[in-house]
């Protein structure tokens, strides 16, 4: 499973999620096929890690939506 991030390119919103397919969940996020991120397309892929298992994703995922996550996914793009 691998926990992603996203960054919209229009607006300053940050999407995290997991998939087994990041190529094809960007692409999802980007045709306007996810309803939570239909308004801010286009994106761009700004994180990306790969884990073991389910919960090890999960984990994460949860982390990185917290304060101290976003600020570490922001700090990314500087």
């Amino acid at each position: 499973m691998y926990v992603y991030a996203i960054k919209s390119q229009i607006k300053n919103y940050i999407y995290v999620g997991i998939t087994h397919n990041v190529e094809e969940r960007l692409h999802r996020h980007n045709s306007g096929y996810e309803k939570t991120t239909k308004l801010y397309s286009p994106f761009e892929l700004i994180y990306c890690i790969e884990k073991a298992t389910r919960a090890e994703a999960r984990a994460e995922e949860k982390r990185l939506k917290t304060t101290s996550g976003k600020r570490f996914l922001r700090n990314l793009l500087t």
